[in-house]
């Protein structure tokens, strides 16, 4: 399942999004986006979870969680359209 997660500190980092993350299953994938000139986050990510069961969990506990002093939105990524 693809997550999308919000609401980032522009200082979080994907190694330490992925130790959050792996608290609750496996993790295949962090992918924090940023800006394609500066290089500097845009306080968003997706994470790749394969079980579905600890990608629902994960959005249970971690949605609206405080991490580097910011509730976290946590839900699962809708595609494109």
């Amino acid at each position: 399942m693809n997550l999308y997660v919000g609401n980032l500190n522009y200082r979080v980092k994907e190694s330490d999004l992925k130790s959050v993350m792996e608290e609750y299953g496996v993790v295949e994938s962090v992918r924090i986006i940023t800006d394609r000139e500066t290089r500097r986050s845009k306080g968003f990510a997706f994470v790749e979870m394969p079980n579905a069961d600890e990608a629902n969990h994960a959005i249970k506990e971690l949605n609206g969680a405080e991490y580097y002093s910011r509730p976290m939105v946590v839900k699962e990524a809708l595609p494109k359209n």
